[in-house]
């Protein structure tokens, strides 16, 4: 199913994953491991399974990777919704926002792959 075309969806996940890392680089230096390395995990696993989807053996599969993507956005929703809520953590509402963004792609990605 891959296609080396320009992808909004695998461009913006990639571009997020990047913001992620620095955001976890900046909590780390603060000494904020436990957040850090969950949000790593959770912010850049939406761009890897997003990428996998694109060479989905079927179309049950690329909804399955789609699936999994949304639910690592969820996840990552929640630890940034906790960082923007302590007081110590380092601004992050553009996260918020971008990962707000990509749920709702990834969401129409999946009902329109559901009704094709």
């Amino acid at each position: 199913m891959r296609d080396d075309k320009e992808n909004l969806i695998v461009e913006l996940t990639f571009r997020f994953s990047i913001a992620i890392i620095e955001y976890c680089e900046r909590l780390e230096a603060d000494k904020k491991y436990v957040i850090a390395r969950q949000l790593l995990k959770s912010g850049t696993s939406i761009g890897a399974n997003t990428r996998e989807a694109q060479n989905a053996e079927s179309k049950n599969d690329f909804i399955h990777k789609f699936k999994i993507a949304a639910k690592e956005a969820d996840e990552t929703e929640y630890w940034l919704l906790l960082c923007r809520e302590s007081a110590s953590y380092p601004t992050c509402d553009q996260l918020l926002s971008d990962v707000q963004s990509i749920i709702r792609v990834i969401s129409k990605i999946i009902a329109t792959a559901k009704s094709h």
